[in-house]
């Protein structure tokens, strides 16, 4: 396996539809990198860079330190899983994941036996003869990661690669590409726009906006010290809430109500509450009006607004008595609460 370097890759399209501005990452060797944003944040451009399929703007690219930027793509010695399988419907499971090595000219009892030993560790062993048309979607996609894990590349690119399967066909693709990277020790680089697949998969994770790096960090560190209001408000789910808030003399003021706060100067603020962090009591001193009760089994999540219409999602234990129409009171955990400036920057005080 091998380290990845990006130096200030940036990839404009035409005259001036920039995709990638300035990007820099180092992934070490091994280490499971996740890049997480909305559509058209630059995720896929990256890994295009990255594997040779789209030529950087500006910029370097390195693998185990060596300058790979003007390589070819058949020279980077990279495997890429896309979203749509790409899987050569005419040829059976075994062809399809011997395709390359047959290609690179391997000897047939080398190919065999790593064509064996991958499906073993995939489970699909004993759809070795059916062809692509006969398997699910998580079989199909299995074998498209085991076309990947058979050529031994230097990374793994993948691009969406659960976006096609069903809610509780994801989750198990999930737990096993976790599996997989634990066992192989790989260095992978992972593409969604699904915050939960990045949170649970990542060693770290890479934020991205409208082309620009937001933040690096570990998934906890990016859930619980957001570096600015984009990063506070995407990753997470049910959304953060946002209010506009109001410091004076350690007096937080905000929704029609007020609360004692340290440590925060005077000033006019945007303050960010997860869901999970406003506790509802009966003691509690501001009011919410119910709108919509979700529940889910576990927990319900309840959606009101405050008398001066701000919007707000708590996520509360499971036998809280809450109909819509009805009123709820609570509180903020003043020890979990996000401040950002409203300079227009956003960033975290």
């Amino acid at each position: 396996m091998a380290s990845v370097k990006f130096v200030g890759v940036s990839k404009v399209y035409g005259s001036d539809s920039k995709a990638l501005t300035d990007f820099s990452l180092n992934v070490k060797d091994g280490e499971f990198v996740v890049l997480v944003g909305p559509s058209g944040c630059g995720k896929s451009t990256t890994l295009r860079v990255l594997a040779g399929l789209e030529e950087a703007t500006a910029g370097r690219v390195f693998i185990d330190g060596n300058d790979i930027t003007d390589e070819t793509p058949s020279k980077r010695d990279i495997a890429m899983v896309f979203q749509n399988y790409a899987l050569y419907p005419h040829m059976t499971v075994f062809d399809n994941m011997a395709f390359s090595l047959k290609m690179r000219k391997i000897p047939k009892d080398d190919i065999k036996q790593a064509v064996m030993e991958t499906a073993e560790i995939l489970g699909i062993s004993q759809y070795l003869e059916r062809k692509p048309k006969a398997l699910s979607g998580g079989q199909r996609q299995r074998v498209a990661l085991g076309r990947a894990i058979v050529r031994h590349p230097k990374a793994f690119l993948f691009d969406e690669p659960l976006s096609n399967l069903d809610a509780k066909l994801r989750v198990q693709m999930r737990n096993e590409l976790a599996r997989l990277h634990s066992k192989l020790k790989a260095t992978m680089i992972y593409v969604t726009h699904d915050q939960a697949e990045a949170m649970t998969l990542g060693d770290r994770i890479v934020v991205l906006k409208d082309g620009f790096v937001q933040q690096v960090a570990p998934p906890l560190e990016v859930y619980n010290n957001p570096c600015n209001k984009f990063v506070a408000g995407f990753i997470g789910s049910p959304a953060m809430n946002f209010f506009k808030a109001q410091v004076s003399n350690s007096i937080l003021k905000t929704i029609n109500g007020s609360m004692k706060i340290s440590n925060i100067d005077n000033g006019s603020y945007t303050m960010g509450v997860r869901p999970e962090d406003i506790v509802v009591s009966e003691q509690g001193k501001f009011g919410l009006s119910v709108e919509v009760v979700e529940t889910l089994g576990n927990e319900k999540v309840i959606i009101g607004t405050t008398s001066s219409d701000e919007q707000i999602t708590a996520r509360c234990k499971p036998d809280i008595d809450v109909i819509p129409g009805g009123n709820l009171k609570f509180d903020f955990d003043v020890n979990r609460i996000h401040f950002f400036h409203t300079d227009g920057i956003e960033k975290k005080v």
